[in-house]
């Protein structure tokens, strides 16, 4: 355990964190696309692209947080 008494490599902090960083990712960048639909007024290219972005920088995110050193 670390001094303040938080073990910050316990196996289900990892866990939630990239749950969090994937559902964070998701909504913001979702909600970005959607927001770029209804003001542009196209079909849901935009929210779909939100989406698949925010995914795959969710998982950037938790690869880069959780593999170095």
């Amino acid at each position: 355990m670390s001094q303040d008494g938080q073990d910050h490599q316990d196996p289900q902090n990892i866990a939630w964190s990239i749950v969090s960083y994937l559902l964070s990712g998701i909504l913001v960048w979702g909600g970005v696309g959607w927001l770029l639909d209804r003001w542009i007024g196209s079909s849901p290219v935009f929210t779909v692209i939100g989406i698949l972005g925010g995914c795959g920088l969710g998982i950037y995110l938790g690869y880069m947080r959780f593999t170095r050193p």
